[in-house]
């Protein structure tokens, strides 16, 4: 399992929790990954101020730099959305995992979490 902070999943709630898949053939999500939809960092289908990103967005985190920190969704769309949105807030260096949930489900040897 990740330390908390170091993946970030951009996908709703419900995806996360792998209540519902409509994409890919297993739902939820990697252990250890912190759930973190992208529509959280929008108002009015705008970023939000940097200032209120940030202090959100710093603490998920944990004890990691912004450098260390990976995003992911469903097939790395949502990401780049979490991605502007860290760099709006002045937290450069977030990476984008491409293959994001996609990916990483359709190999059975991987774990996965719910819930």
């Amino acid at each position: 399992e990740l330390a908390p902070g170091w993946l970030l999943d951009a996908r709703a709630a419900e995806r996360y929790r792998g209540d519902v898949e409509p994409l890919d053939r297993v739902a939820g999500h990697v252990p250890g990954a912190v759930n973190r939809p992208f529509g959280m960092s929008l108002r009015d289908g705008r970023f939000r101020p940097a200032q209120e990103l940030r202090a959100e967005l710093l603490p998920l985190l944990g004890a990691h730099t912004p450098d260390q920190a990976v995003v992911m969704c469903g097939s790395g769309v949502t990401a780049c959305h979490l991605l502007l949105g860290f760099e709006h807030a002045g937290l450069h260096g977030v990476k984008v995992f491409a293959d994001s949930w996609s990916g990483w489900s359709s190999d059975p040897q991987r774990p996965v979490a719910t819930g």
